[in-house]
């Protein structure tokens, strides 16, 4: 079996974390998030053609409009091959705009049926905004208590931050992209959080259980060892069970189409990302923390006897005077 040193070498671990969530942060922070009409409100209409249509003319046609209507300069638009559909995402146009727009498609472009036509507006985006956040906090608070009652708060704690993590480094990754930012992304992030947190206890459990051995059995291992058997027992089946939700995440990127697109790759980066962070992240950091109580322990113990140390004439130790 392959022996990894995960704690031996954190920091090189530790280090390569550090610098991709800083790169994320400034890619979040410089660049910003392509946010859809979800969040900053707009127009989306489906068409529907009896037969195909060229995509080079409604892409013409809405291009031409552009100086008439300014909005039309942030379009997105989709084409389904599958019914002969055409989605059209806008900033949010008038009444005035949009007839405008249609009317001039069913001029280049033949007749057509409106199959959808709906309107985000500012207050509703920001709304949907706030119930993300919400989503995602409430998401965490569950997490870290799960966490506490089934280990304790150190890994509670590993644990989130592990998550902040993949989150952190999947929405700088988005935002340098340039994926456009809609109610399927928020989705997908919560599904990473439960993907990755999975895979954190997996690897917690098998620690703790290594560590209760070797209280039982009075091995009196160092708690790094303890560590680092832990992952190598668990390391090929979460590398094997992360490649086989990888490949289907790969199938739905490449096949799933532009509707899915920042769905699949905020999966994607989220669990590439969740499971190095569950063996290479988090476990360290429960073995930095551990060190760190046990240290701050020893050091309350230390100065306790310092304390209580006394000599039969009531002075202490270190204080000692002939009588």
């Amino acid at each position: 079996m392959t022996k990894f040193r995960v704690i031996k070498h954190q920091k090189y671990y530790l280090s390569f974390s550090a610098i991709m969530v800083i790169l994320s942060l400034i890619f979040l922070f410089t660049i910003k998030l392509n946010l859809g009409i979800d969040f900053k409100g707009g127009n989306l209409i489906q068409l529907k053609y009896p037969q195909k249509v060229e995509q080079i003319k409604v892409n013409g046609t809405l291009d031409s409009l552009i100086s008439a209507i300014p909005q039309l300069k942030t379009k997105r638009v989709q084409f389904s091959e599958t019914d002969n559909s055409v989605i059209i995402r806008t900033s949010q146009l008038t009444n005035t705009q949009k007839n405008e727009m249609l009317t001039q498609l069913e001029k280049n472009t033949g007749k057509y049926e409106i199959t959808k036509d709906d309107t985000v507006g500012a207050v509703i985006g920001k709304e949907l905004t706030m119930n993300a956040i919400k989503a995602l906090l409430i998401g965490s608070i569950f997490i870290v208590i799960y966490i506490t009652v089934r280990f304790e708060l150190v890994y509670a704690i590993a644990g989130i931050l592990a998550l902040l993590h993949d989150v952190i480094i999947s929405f700088g990754l988005i935002a340098l992209f340039r994926y456009e930012i809609d109610t399927p992304f928020v989705a997908a992030i919560l599904t990473i959080l439960g993907y990755s947190i999975n895979d954190t206890i997996v690897v917690f459990d098998r620690i703790r259980e290594n560590e209760k051995k070797s209280k039982k059995n009075r091995e009196n291992k160092p708690f790094s060892e303890i560590i680092e058997t832990g992952i190598n027992q668990v390391f090929a089946r979460s590398i094997y069970t992360s490649l086989t939700t990888l490949f289907s995440v790969i199938v739905l990127l490449i096949f799933g189409g532009d509707s899915l697109k920042t769905f699949s790759m905020t999966l994607f980066l989220g669990m590439l990302f969740g499971t190095y962070s569950s063996i290479f992240v988090a476990s360290p950091l429960v073995y930095l923390m551990k060190k760190l109580k046990k240290n701050n322990n020893n050091d309350k113990k230390q100065e306790k006897s310092n304390r209580t140390t006394k000599t039969v004439n009531g002075y202490d130790e270190k204080d000692k005077v002939l009588v």
